[in-house]
């Protein structure tokens, strides 16, 4: 006769899940590399551009008849501007947020929705200049359909965000990261200069300057992720428990 051990069968092992991978190092550099692209390429643009900022349609199209090559040459240049400033702006918030809390989440704020409102709201009347000169369209014709379209109230609201989210934006974010320590206070002092006086620099020789300057202080935070730990960047993959 058997008797009952109280024991109770034994349940399968459950199987080992896979390692995560580690991909913290990728994202890490990848911020690093973006960052200063955005301002160096609008820099460069601006200074090369045939034509002043704020110029009327008319004179850009006259500017941009004369030298079609190098008005597209800028107009690639504004590229990555355009679809790598938000990614940028998070390497500085990245940098920053420890060593200066507050002020990384007060400029992130900022910039962040005037990039998130000025790209999608403000039409820029560069590209629709340059196809003007280059096509031979009918200058008063299109200047009034450019000037319609800026005077839209949703574009004048994307044009103001805009400005506010550079000059105060990134203001604040330089000042975030040289109070951070994270990068040397050179590259935090370059990138409020750089984001505040850009509108009102004279001439687009000046104004890419200002724009080149912020580049530097974005290249600062590119900098100090580079030298950041995969663990001072961010935890280590894991699943909730």
């Amino acid at each position: 006769m058997q008797t009952d051990t109280g024991t109770q069968p034994t349940q399968a092992a459950s199987p080992q899940r896979k390692p995560l991978k580690d991909v913290r190092g990728f994202w890490r550099v990848l911020l690093a590399v973006v960052a200063p692209l955005p301002m160096t390429g609008m820099g460069l643009g601006h200074i090369l551009s045939p034509v002043d900022g704020g110029s009327s349609f008319e004179d850009t199209v006259a500017a941009y008849t004369g030298h079609l090559d190098q008005a597209r040459v800028t107009q690639y240049l504004g590229v990555p501007f355009l679809i790598l400033l938000v990614p940028a702006t998070f390497a500085v918030i990245w940098v920053s947020r420890r060593g200066a809390p507050r002020l990384t989440t007060a400029g992130a704020i900022l910039a962040l929705l005037g990039q998130l409102a000025g790209f999608p709201l403000n039409q820029g009347g560069d590209l629709l200049a340059y196809t003007t000169a280059k096509n031979g369209l009918d200058v008063p014709t299109v200047a009034a359909l450019q000037k319609h379209l800026e005077e839209d109230p949703l574009a004048l609201l994307g044009g103001l965000l805009f400005i506010i989210g550079i000059v105060f934006g990134l203001l604040l974010l330089g000042l975030a990261l040289w109070r951070s320590g994270a990068a040397p206070a050179w590259t935090g002092i370059a990138l409020a200069l750089g984001g505040f006086t850009h509108p009102f620099m004279p001439g687009h020789v000046a104004s890419g300057i200002g724009l080149l300057v912020a580049a530097v202080g974005f290249a600062g935070a590119g900098v100090a992720l580079l030298r950041m730990s995969n663990d001072d960047f961010d935890r280590a993959p894991g699943r909730p428990a």
